[in-house]
């Protein structure tokens, strides 16, 4: 009989699990993919949602597509995890494996946030990006508000993306001499490990009048007054706001009993967790590297090494380096490239490629190359 092997979520961390686990040991062993939804979208889809560059459609990539030797997609809401038994229990039936990889990343929680659903946006999501489209294109003119809840997040400069996508769009309808923009972070720079990275977005905030408020914490929305009350007692007044909200682990992933503070404790290099032959990756875990895709990505490569060794009777040879690249749109049509590391126990560093059409290209083609191998996407 072969390996039995359960992935939960198929985001970035899980495809690779799968795509991996395939190409490593084909029909030898059995993947079970499990997924709620019916399609995958890149997170940095969002932003191309929210200003109109793609349709929900286009950002959306089936999983029916994928066809890869010894792994099953199903699609199927997650009701309990049991980490001790390695089994899972779904609205499609129960699973048990010889190994458990949970990849259900980070939900978003906008009423953690008083008045952030009453009278703000978020958009990370996809529904919340398409809800914030529409307020921006009937917005006109005014003081737009782009706003962090709270700490950790994903994809760290989306936030500053989105501040500077709202200038251009703005720009281009004739609204921003009448229009205000500002950014509030509880973040001391944009992009803390890359000062460099920082520099030249605060330098393109300068550049185009958008407003900077760092290491401030929203406390609340007030919706009769419009106004942003911070946890120092200041305020701010908005006519729209786009806020990214509170984010916390899936409800089936606390209940389970895996996490810590939170989130779900893992080896940092090996990504395994206090459950013998259990690993979470990705946006789920306190590992300590950013909640972006790419990360998630490293880490199901760690797992895979761990699994198939272990199926011969040997070590992985793979230890997690927390070595990423991440993406800043400067643009629709240029984009800078973040090389970051967060390697365990070495403080958080990393070098910056300057804004260009050719990263931005680049930033397209990660995708292409993605969708192919994740889910044979041509």
């Amino acid at each position: 009989m072969s390996t039995q092997v359960l992935v939960l979520g198929a985001g970035f961390g899980g495809l690779e699990v799968a795509a991996g686990l395939s190409e490593r040991l084909g029909t030898d062993i059995d993947v079970t993919l499990i997924d709620r939804n019916e399609h995958f979208m890149f997170g940095f889809s969002k932003l191309d949602v929210l200003f109109g560059r793609l349709t929900e459609a286009e950002a959306s990539h089936p999983y029916s597509q994928l066809d890869k030797p010894g792994v099953n997609h199903v699609r199927a809401t997650i009701l309990s995890i049991d980490p001790v038994a390695k089994r899972v229990e779904t609205d499609a039936g129960s699973f048990a494996a010889d190994y458990l990889v949970v990849a259900l990343g980070a939900d978003l929680d906008p009423s953690a946030t008083p008045g952030l659903v009453e009278c703000g946006h978020e958009f990370y999501s996809i529904p919340g990006a398409l809800a914030a489209r529409e307020a921006l294109n009937e917005f006109d003119g005014g003081r737009v508000v782009i706003g962090v809840a709270s700490t950790p997040f994903k994809c760290p400069p989306a936030p500053s993306e989105a501040a500077l996508l709202v200038h251009d769009l703005l720009v281009s309808r004739g609204l921003r001499e009448r229009s205000e923009i500002s950014l509030v972070m509880p973040l001391r720079t944009p992009v803390p490990p890359v000062p460099a990275a920082s520099e030249a977005i605060l330098a393109a905030f300068a550049e185009h009048g958008i407003d900077w408020h760092p290491q401030k914490v929203i406390q609340r929305l007030e919706p009769a007054s419009k106004e942003l009350v911070m946890d120092d007692g200041t305020t701010m007044p908005f006519d729209l706001f786009l806020g990214v909200p509170q984010h916390v682990v899936p409800k089936v992933v606390a209940a389970s009993g895996m996490t810590l503070e939170g989130w779900i404790p893992v080896d940092p290099l090996t990504l395994e967790t206090s459950y013998p032959d259990v690993f979470a990756i990705g946006d789920v875990t306190s590992v300590g590297t950013p909640k972006a895709g790419i990360f998630a990505e490293g880490q199901g490569a760690v797992v895979v090494d761990a699994i198939a060794a272990r199926i011969h009777g040997s070590a992985g040879t793979l230890s997690y380096d927390g070595v990423g690249v991440c993406y800043v749109a400067f643009g629709p049509h240029r984009a800078a490239r973040l090389n970051i590391t967060f390697a365990a126990g070495v403080r958080p560093h990393g070098s910056y490629d300057a804004a260009s059409e050719t990263i931005a290209n680049e930033k397209t083609d990660y995708g292409v190359s993605r969708l192919r191998r994740w889910l044979g996407e041509d």
